[in-house]
């Protein structure tokens, strides 16, 4: 979709990977070897902080609240040549697309954009060598060892462009935040997003085999918006943004085809382009219906618009207008 409808998901996380651990001074001494040689091993390398390429995330939601990041520290190296233990890397799962700054200059390092791809966000300290290795034909007996390196911290950005593709179109009472509630905030991996400063509130919708889309649930439009009543402009502007329109008439309206007109035209009054995006139709509340009202109901509704009867209150067909709503995008 051509469309700048992006929106950035943001996060800022402290990140710290480990130090590395320190060499031994060791001389060895057994029972038959007074004067052995230097024997200390080297410290265990640092965790390090690594970014993974995921594509069953969506979102950062997952990040939000782990400000802080630290990977293990290495072990110190012993005697009889003993390496010291690497730190355990801390492993961060990102969506594809995932761009990655360091927060004070805004440098750019890297974006993620393959299932899998591994980056080393903050690489842990080398471990110290150990005295064994500064042993040399004129020093058999060096009592010193490498202290390990540290590791490296830093605040970074993480931030992803996410595709908003669904406004919700529809006057205050037409169940748009309990639909968006409902098709978006089901599953953990997702989650609502306060959204500007009009705070119409983003929706990561997923469907199935992993696809998801963005419905964005945009304050109340009222008769006169485009003269700039109310939200007005404000609330229009981001109907811009989306591919397509979802248009939300609850079953107990007095006349939907006339909300419907309604609706319509604040549209056109603001931006006639508007007119030219996809549009579905869902008639909400439906769970006051029995199938006769239903009828009565589709014979008066517009005819040039795919409609559904929908209910969140009882999930009547969500998953269809998912479906609906994605094969619309795509096709």
């Amino acid at each position: 979709m051509s469309n700048n409808s992006n929106f950035v998901d943001y996060v800022k996380i402290f990140c710290a990977s480990g130090k590395g651990g320190k060499g031994s001074v060791h001389l060895r001494r057994e029972k038959f070897i007074p004067k052995g040689g230097p024997d200390g091993g080297d410290g265990g390398r640092g965790g390090h902080v690594i970014l993974r390429g995921n594509s069953q995330y969506w979102t950062l939601i997952h990040l939000k609240y782990r400000k802080h990041i630290r990977a293990e520290h290495g072990g110190g190296g012993s005697g009889a040549l003993r390496h010291g233990a690497d730190g355990k890397d801390v492993y961060l799962d990102v969506p594809l697309g995932t761009v990655v700054k360091v927060a004070e200059t805004g440098e750019v390092l890297f974006e993620i954009t393959e299932q899998g791809e591994e980056k080393i966000l903050a690489p842990g300290g080398r471990g110290g060598m150990g005295n064994a290795f500064f042993k040399t034909a004129t020093n058999q007996t060096p009592r010193y060892a490498q202290p390990g390196e540290d590791g490296l911290e830093n605040w970074f950005i993480f931030e992803l462009k996410v595709l908003a593709d669904v406004g919700l179109v529809g006057f205050p009472n037409a169940g748009k935040s309990t639909l968006l509630s409902k098709i978006s905030a089901a599953k953990p991996k997702i989650a609502d997003y306060p959204f500007t400063t009009l705070e119409p509130n983003l929706g990561i919708v997923a469907c199935r085999d992993h696809k998801s889309f963005v419905m964005a649930d945009i304050p109340g439009i009222i008769e006169g918006a485009h003269e700039g009543r109310g939200l007005g402009l404000r609330f229009l502007k981001h109907i811009e943004r989306n591919s397509m329109l979802l248009f939300m008439i609850p079953a107990d309206a007095k006349d939907i085809a006339g909300e419907y007109k309604i609706l319509l035209r604040e549209l056109k009054m603001y931006n006639p382009e508007l007119l030219s995006k996809e549009r579905v139709l869902a008639i909400t509340k439906c769970d006051l219906l029995d199938e006769e009202l239903e009828k009565m109901i589709k014979k008066g509704l517009p005819r040039k618009i795919p409609h559904i009867f929908i209910s969140s209150y009882t999930g009547k067909n969500l998953i269809q207008l998912t479906d609906l709503l994605w094969d619309k995008l795509n096709s």
